[in-house]
């Protein structure tokens, strides 16, 4: 992994900074077509923090990551299980600037990107990462392929800045727009058993912070 101190002469301390260098990055080819870096939105002491594959058209225009159509259910989803995505989480992309027509983001733009994103690990310091699709899966832990295999398991990893904490990939929300069945093996019912489970998790997280056992929070009805 390339530190991301290796790409600033005083690298930024607070995420403010870290905003203020995204916007001036041309380390890639993306920054040629954007409207604007779209860094990430929600709350920077999150427990949970969400990543997905890089901003799409509504995204490069308003500046804000999942805002558009899968943003929105990506918010449902959250809600589903009692989390706010902007009090509960932090959420963010691979990459920072809109790829042209929305294509996935090539491995040389994801290498150029990679620093901005273990800069915002390292200042948030989420407990729990869900890693939305297999974009995610691959610019974060490197693992092509397998989102529908490797879905719903805690993945860890032994080098900074994603040492210590639990990963989960889930199926994208653009992919759950193309796949509206809530049936029984579904993936909208995959997705809400997994869902299910980062919320024990976090609040085992709380559990252990406040020194009891935490009650789980109440689940709100299903997606």
């Amino acid at each position: 992994m390339t530190s991301a101190a290796q790409l600033f002469t005083a690298p930024p301390h607070d995420l403010t900074g870290l905003a203020d260098a995204c916007a001036s990055c041309r380390r890639c080819q993306l920054a040629a077509g954007r409207q604007q870096v779209v860094v990430s939105r929600g709350n920077p002491r999150a427990r949970l923090m969400v990543i997905g594959e890089g901003p799409g058209a509504q995204e490069d225009a308003t500046g804000q990551p999942f805002v558009g159509r899968a943003g929105q259910l990506l918010d449902q989803m959250l809600a589903s299980v009692a989390i706010d995505s902007n009090r509960d989480a932090y959420i963010a992309n691979v990459v920072k600037c809109r790829p042209p027509d929305n294509r996935k983001p090539t491995p040389a733009e994801m290498a150029a990107c990679r620093p901005w994103l273990e800069q915002q690990i390292q200042l948030v310091d989420p407990a729990v990462i869900l890693l939305a699709g297999a974009t995610a899966l691959e610019g974060v832990l490197g693992i092509r392929g397998g989102i529908s295999r490797l879905r719903g398991q805690w993945h860890s990893h032994p080098s900074p800045p994603l040492a210590g904490r639990q990963l989960m990939p889930i199926f994208h929300p653009s992919y759950l727009l193309r796949n509206a069945s809530r049936a029984q093996g579904s993936p909208k019912w995959h997705t809400w058993q997994d869902l299910q489970e980062v919320r024990r998790v976090l609040d085992g997280l709380e559990g252990e912070r406040s020194g009891s056992s935490a009650p789980c929070s109440p689940v709100q009805q299903q997606l």
